[in-house]
């Protein structure tokens, strides 16, 4: 989750692991996590949990809004699905606490995540998002690339990650995430890159096309999902515009961050912690994408 970091302050893992005492927890000491009491907030590029996530890595069925036999309107098209976080990152703080160049400066190769008050962790969230995502995209005859699918022990970095998608000459990236904020603080919002021109980073030809696609998803997102835009950011749009992640600053295709919603308020994380709901979440994003990709 991208949060706000302008109004959540975020602290990496080294320092929140000295800070709580759960060094045994990672380092395999049999320490039980404290699912009660994670950081109060994280980003796709920030913060820690300690929780020990177990993913599935079976894919979810497509159940709500099944898109009509023989739909192909997206043949021919690739989309990029990046599920935020990686299930095992909290197992490898030295590896995800090196920096890595975003252009603008360097920041740590990725985090571990948020997670609900009682431990559901956003990396088995998205994760989950993820494959149903690419269910319904595929089943529309896109072709769908997952930055990875808890096949590797950590990771890909955030600079990896945008790597991926610009490989792959997406015409379409998402980064699926659920935001680490306070209570109170509900529903989605989509981040949005920024014009960056410094170093390895140039977004000029990526804003316009962004804006579009997320503006697109937030749209079908809130219709299939029910859910309101965040109320504690971007004016009730729904949409927030950043340059601090390098998962946006490096791209060179369209992109976009969607925060699910928020973990640590009680009644998204309900939402969140729904099969159901997860499902109506993952059509909207492919709704958004879309009607993006179609024009």
């Amino acid at each position: 989750m991208p949060n706000d970091h302008r109004k959540t302050a975020r602290r990496p893992l080294a320092l929140v692991l000295a800070a709580t005492g759960c060094c045994a927890v990672l380092a395999g000491c049999g320490a039980a996590p404290d699912p009660a009491a994670p950081p109060s907030g994280k980003g796709p590029e920030r913060s820690a949990t300690r929780s020990d996530p177990q993913p599935s890595r079976t894919p979810s069925p497509s159940s709500a809004a099944p898109t009509a036999p023989g739909n192909r309107s997206l043949a021919g098209r690739t989309v990029v699905v990046d599920p935020g976080h990686n299930p095992g990152n909290f197992r490898h703080s030295k590896e995800i606490n090196q920096k890595v160049n975003i252009g603008t400066n360097r920041k740590e190769c990725d985090t571990t995540g948020t997670t609900t008050n009682d431990g559901y962790a956003e990396a088995s969230f998205t994760l989950d998002v993820s494959h149903r995502l690419r269910d319904l995209l595929t089943a529309r005859g896109a072709k769908v690339v997952l930055t990875h699918d808890a096949d590797r022990p950590w990771g890909p970095c955030i600079d990896e990650r945008a790597r991926i998608g610009n490989e792959a000459r997406a015409d379409a990236v998402v980064s699926v995430h659920a935001d680490g904020s306070a209570v109170g603080n509900r529903g989605f919002h989509v981040i949005l890159p920024a014009p960056v021109r410094e170093g390895a980073a140039d977004t000029a030809k990526i804003v316009g096309p962004s804006r579009e696609l997320g503006e697109r998803i937030a749209d079908r997102f809130a219709r299939a999902t029910g859910t309101a835009p965040a109320n504690y950011l971007g004016n009730g749009t729904g949409l927030d515009v950043r340059d601090d992640l390098g998962g946006l600053n490096l791209s060179t295709v369209p992109k976009v961050f969607v925060e699910c919603g928020n973990m640590r308020d009680p009644k998204d994380a309900r939402l969140l912690a729904s099969a159901a709901w997860r499902q109506k979440a993952a059509q909207g994003i492919a709704d958004g994408i879309a009607t993006y990709l179609q024009g």
